[in-house]
């Protein structure tokens, strides 16, 4: 639904202006035609980020939910505008802005809830059809469009209120929360410099499509430099203000994953060289190729959806077939080899003449159609399995930036492009054909003159161009003649030259964008998933034993010696329970846990490096000296290392290295949340998470240390803190997050005896030989 209104709308504009009474080529309408053009894809572009990460905070279903509802309600708004004039124009563009709203919700939010509940090996399949249905929506609507829009314009509006109503009941009964929500403050300056940063830029790339004074192009519109220069300092403020807060709107440090920047800047680029090219073949159909075959301009929006859809054969073809590979072997091969047919299909078009033979224009639509399929499907998939759980809506949503952000930047390009191509050869082509059929010098070096824009916006609105340029100036002319010029052979014969200039060197830059694609789609390397070995498929699997596993998972092992990771919140016995398990299976016990001495110190280092994400060498040792010298620690058992000098990635791979190489050699019972942040990935060791009511929690660290309630409570809120962010600095995860212990202990519940019994069982049950 949200991809058919961008294009539904598209091809309804003429029923659309003339039902509100307003002719969108006049000069001072443009900005009507352009806003409702382009209005709705600038603010799903802005929101779609800033949406994604509510949804991680609230609920991605409860967001999807109210996008449903907010779209439906908008439609019905957009239906209800019965009057004309300029008052009607800036009503539905409104109500666009705010269905802009509404479909931004739903694709923050889709591909996070589909990762969310399919597994591993299904989930390819299921972003595969979600691509599918969002790209062939779009040239679903361009055919429902033309359909609708012959009756009455406002049945394009109230097509989406049965939808929207059943989808917004169906979402609200069917759907269930299942994904990672994890509450934090909203980043009010990150998404406040974000948007209006975005917005400055689209905002700018529309109107610098537009003609500005004498120009053909409004690129040296003072107004239009100063938003896009603007909207360039605002995205680095906003860049620079990620690595500065606490609860950041994005995460810059998903960008380090390899597999999630290159499939977001091949998805970018993809998207550049694809999107603009599609309102060109467009036009290129209804401008030549089908007026040359007896089609009336009025017609020719529909046909040229009908003649399209080769391409959405090739993306129902691909996409979810190229989906379900990528779950066996991974994104790379399918979105590299996607794109270099995309490209070969580009060059191949440059061959085609203006009046082609429709056989091979298909055929190069439909190979491109599964290029596109191959490389879509699974760059998404690739993208969001790259991504901790917890940041699936806002990696969604950046990668519906990225997408819906390019498709805007690649329609101003390729406009651009395309009038740049015609202002070079379309002057001289358009007086001397006009003057050759009786045009006055005068009214021929006018029509000669004005922007090529007009012409082409006229064809891709399905309005007759002479009739629109020469205007008054047909009547002066014998009727004969005055039907030649508007027939449907004499435009297409006078722009064809200068229009297939242009068009080459939209193919030429497509196919250059292609190319990068493909080469940053090769550098995601080879196949990347962030659960597929830690604690979301240890979850999946502990409620579907008997699912099979991906590909890259290894069968569960019997481990000779047993290997026990604890994480214990402040005060919950778990040196006890450890110390104790340790003992009855006859292997070392290793405390890495804070100590009541140091906890406060490092919660407090460990929040300013956080709020801060300071890099400095000065916060980061000092953290790490803290940490070091609460016990035994990071000299594991005789694998210690050289902590002076410090560096956090330093102290990080080697700390990594010393507890890998302890779980692979010797059997040990390991306290602290860092173990089990190490271990997460290895399904035969056993994570361990001990708890307790706070009041517990409070009466242990009084006992234990010797000191009043309030020193015990600040003690545990500090340890608490420090615990959460540690694991966030240091391994990206939350200490409660879903799956990512197989065992979870109430040490309140069940005396210390007990939690060792059952931590026993638990290792027999893994396959410990103990």
């Amino acid at each position: 639904m949200a991809s058919i209104n961008t294009t539904i709308v598209l091809i309804s504009l003429p029923a659309i202006f003339r039902g509100i009474k307003i002719d969108p080529l006049v000069p001072e309408n443009v900005s009507y035609l352009l806003w409702m053009l382009m209005g709705y894809m600038v603010v799903t572009a802005v929101l779609v980020v800033s949406f994604g990460r509510v949804g991680d905070m609230f609920g991605r279903v409860k967001m999807y939910n109210l996008g449903f509802a907010v779209f439906t309600v908008a439609s019905i708004c957009l239906s209800l505008v019965v009057w004309q004039g300029p008052s009607a124009a800036i009503a539905l563009i409104g109500l666009r802005l705010v269905q802009g709203i509404g479909g931004a919700f739903l694709l923050a939010n889709s591909a996070a809830i589909l990762t969310d509940a399919f597994p591993l090996d299904q989930r390819g399949m299921a972003l595969g059809v979600n691509s599918v249905a969002a790209i062939s929506g779009s040239f679903i609507g361009l055919v429902v469009g033309g359909l609708l829009s012959a009756g009455n314009w406002h049945l394009i509006f109230l097509v989406n209120v049965p939808i929207g109503i059943a989808g917004t009941v169906w979402a609200y009964l069917s759907l269930r929360e299942i994904g990672v929500v994890r509450r934090a403050r909203i980043d009010w300056w990150g998404n406040l410099t974000f948007g209006l940063g975005l917005i400055a830029l689209l905002v700018g790339i529309t109107y610098g499509i537009q003609p500005y004074g004498t120009h053909s192009m409004g690129w040296l519109n003072p107004m239009v430099l100063a938003e896009i220069l603007g909207g360039v300092i605002l995205i680095v403020i906003f860049c620079f203000i990620e690595t500065r807060v606490s609860e950041p709107m994005f995460r810059p440090g998903l960008f380090r994953v390899p597999a999630f920047s290159a499939g977001n800047l091949a998805g970018f680029l993809a998207s550049i060289g694809r999107g603009g090219l599609m309102f060109m073949l467009i036009i290129w159909l209804q401008g030549i190729w089908l007026p040359y075959h007896g089609y009336s301009f009025e017609s020719t929006p529909f046909w040229a959806a009908i003649y399209m859809l080769p391409m959405t054969v090739g993306f129902l073809i691909a996409g979810p077939l190229s989906g379900y590979l990528s779950d066996r072997y991974g994104a790379r091969p399918f979105a590299t080899g996607g794109m270099l047919v995309a490209a070969a299909t580009f060059a191949l078009m440059i061959l085609l003449p203006p009046n082609f033979n429709y056989a091979p224009f298909g055929l190069l639509l439909l190979a491109n159609g599964l290029g596109m399929g191959l490389f879509s499907s699974p760059n998404t998939t690739g993208i969001m399995n790259s991504v901790p759980p917890a940041e699936r809506g806002v990696a969604s949503g950046m990668r519906a930036t990225f997408q819906n952000a390019a498709s805007n930047l690649s329609i101003g390009l390729f406009f651009s492009l395309m009038i740049a191509g015609l202002s070079a050869m379309l002057p001289t082509t358009l007086f001397q054909g006009l003057t050759a059929q009786g045009v006055s010098d005068a009214i021929a070096n006018r029509i000669a003159h004005l922007p090529p824009v007009g012409s082409l916006f006229a064809a891709f609105l399905g309005y007759n161009p002479m009739q629109m340029l020469l205007g008054p100036a047909l009547a002066q002319l014998p009727p004969q003649r005055a039907a030649f010029l508007t027939g449907k052979t004499f435009f297409p014969d006078l722009i064809s030259g200068p229009f297939m200039h242009g068009m080459h060197i939209t193919f030429v830059f497509s196919l250059v964008m292609m190319l990068v694609a493909a080469g940053a789609s090769w550098l995601r390397g080879k196949r990347y998933v962030y659960e597929e070995m830690g604690p979301t498929a240890a979850h999946e699997r502990a409620r579907n034993p008997t699912a099979p596993r991906p590909a890259g998972v290894t069968n569960q092992r019997t481990r000779s010696h047993p290997m026990v990771a604890i994480s214990a919140a402040y005060g919950a016995q778990g040196g006890k329970i450890g110390r104790a398990v340790g003992e009855r299976i006859s292997v070392p016990f290793i405390d890495r846990a804070f100590t009541g001495l140091n906890v406060h110190q490092v919660a407090a280092a460990l929040e300013e490096m956080s709020d801060r994400e300071e890099r400095a060498s000065d916060v980061t040792g000092r953290v790490l000296a803290q940490l070091s010298a609460s016990s035994q620690l990071f000299g594991v058992q005789g694998a210690g290392f050289d902590i002076d000098p410090i560096d956090e990635h330093g102290y990080r791979t080697r700390v990594n290295e010393a507890i890998t190489q302890l779980a692979n050699t010797s059997g040990a019972v390991i306290l602290g949340n860092g173990a089990v942040g190490v271990l997460r990935f290895d399904p035969n060791v056993l994570r361990v998470a001990v708890t307790a009511p706070e009041q517990t929690r409070i009466k242990q660290v009084m006992a234990g240390e010797d000191v009043d309630r309030e020193t015990a409570r600040h003690r545990l809120k500090a340890a608490d803190s420090a615990r959460r962010a540690y694991l966030r600095r240091f391994y990206g995860i939350e200490p409660d997050e879903p799956g990512l212990y197989q065992l979870i202990l109430d040490s309140s519940v069940s005396p210390v005896d007990t939690c060792v019994e059952l931590m026993l069982a638990a290792l027999k049950n893994l396959g410990a030989n103990i």
